[in-house]
């Protein structure tokens, strides 16, 4: 009878793993929810270590069999996530157990591969596959804990409200009227609004919030499309003392929800300043965008898998550091958690519902309305659909700053000409 070497076994069954969790990840599965994708990914692990336990012990002569232990284990784990689909806040939980069993495992298939493994694989292949395995639970265990104590962050500068049994994060600042609302692009938090915020506070009452999942606020029991989150949004305000009618500020994405808000509650809404929005149309008249849009959706459904073992603290560990320091450790914690990397990826699965239905909602009428456009490396066709924006209102403006970047007019030396136009609005509605 011939026989395999067991460094071919060991190889090729490793690999048929990985080829498999990668195959199905970014192929048929790709934009699936956390726990399909943790789930097969452990199944196509599970796979991986039963070749390697059967392959070996049926054709090496060095049987393997301890592999089918972490083989069962990992089968186990990833058919009930994928059996049962548990909520972000039950995966939360399971984030204080599956670590420490991980370890657990990660120790025992040192000693079993020392003891059975006498092959160059051992040191090549084997042990940096374990090391990745007792990387992730060490790295889930710091995760939850740093989660966990995080929350505290958002106590101390602004107010948990209450929203159909969920919280939402808002803080406001300032007094008098009209109220300004700041409404963040796509997966950002409210903090990247601190230094608009602070400078509008001086003429008039500001809020910020957190749409569902993101920085300060809890998911939503079901992921939102633009005109739930525009719900959400009004839903937040009438359990709250705030009155309007309000000064909308919508920065990227964030304009689509001020459309939607505006269509839905035309007798909330004063005037309107959008920042380099992102126009409806950018499916159909962005030509680089569709492409943009479904590679990062595909790649966007395994960043909650990632978050989960701390691999995006590990990014973001040193990102915004130009900010001040509360507002930095906010934007770190936020873009760090688990629950922002869900919320993003739902967010961007949302997102070409949320562009169809503003571009059937109706313009803001004669409410004054401020365009501003950052024109440094603005994408094809962006630009033409800028200067469109201004035809939302009877009475508007549009402001193009040819030097200033997409984020930079938020959060950058650019903000004062956002500030500005804000005053502006205010100004007319007075």
């Amino acid at each position: 009878m011939s026989r395999l070497s067991i460094a071919s076994v060991v190889s090729g069954s490793l690999a048929m793993g990985f080829a498999i969790a990668g195959g199905l990840i970014f192929g048929p599965l790709a934009g699936a929810s956390e726990p399909v994708i943790t789930g097969t990914a452990l199944l196509a692990c599970a796979a991986g270590w039963g070749l390697l336990a059967g392959l070996s012990t049926r054709w090496t002569n060095q049987p393997q069999r301890w592999a089918l232990v972490p083989a069962i284990y990992m089968g186990l784990a990833g058919a009930a996530l994928l059996l049962f689909v548990p909520s972000g806040n039950t995966l939360n939980a399971l984030g204080w157990v599956w670590p420490v069993t991980l370890l657990a495992l990660v120790l025992w298939m040192t000693l079993q591969i020392r003891r059975h493994l006498h092959n160059w694989t051992r040191a090549w292949l084997v042990y940096p596959v374990v090391i990745v395995y007792a990387a992730s639970a060490l790295g889930g265990v710091y995760q939850t804990i740093r989660e966990t104590m995080e929350r505290r962050l958002w106590e101390r500068t602004g107010s948990l409200v209450d929203v159909d049994g969920h919280h939402l994060y808002l803080s406001c600042r300032g007094s008098g009227g009209p109220t300004v609302i700041l409404e963040s692009g796509l997966g950002e938090t409210s903090a990247y609004w601190d230094a608009i915020a602070t400078a509008v506070s001086a003429d008039t009452k500001v809020c910020v919030y957190d749409r569902a999942g993101r920085g300060g606020s809890d998911p939503a029991p079901v992921p939102l499309d633009g005109r739930g989150v525009a719900r959400k949004l009004h839903a937040l305000i009438e359990r709250t003392t705030l009155s309007g009618p309000f000064v909308l500020v919508g920065h990227s994405s964030g304009a689509l929800y001020v459309r939607l808000f505006a269509e839905l509650y035309p007798e909330e809404v004063a005037g309107v300043v959008l920042l380099d929005g992102q126009p409806a149309e950018a499916f159909t008249r962005l030509p680089n965008f569709p492409a943009f849009y479904y590679s990062f959706r595909r790649l966007s459904a395994v960043f909650p898998s990632l978050a989960r073992v701390g691999a995006a603290r590990m990014i973001y560990h040193a990102g915004f550091a130009g900010l001040p320091t509360h507002v930095r450790d906010m934007q770190r914690a936020s873009h760090s958690s688990v629950r922002s990397s869900r919320s993003l990826r739902e967010e961007f699965a949302a997102l070409p519902t949320t562009l169809e239905q503003a571009r059937s909602a109706s313009g803001f009428g004669d409410r004054p309305l401020i365009v501003v456009t950052a024109g440094r490396d603005a994408q094809p066709g962006w630009m033409v659909l800028q200067d469109e924006l201004p035809g939302l209102s009877t009475n508007s403006q549009h402001r193009v700053l040819p030097h200033a970047t997409h984020m930079s007019i938020v959060d950058g030396e650019d903000s004062g000409h956002s500030i500005q136009a804000i005053r502006d609005v205010i100004r007319n509605v007075n």
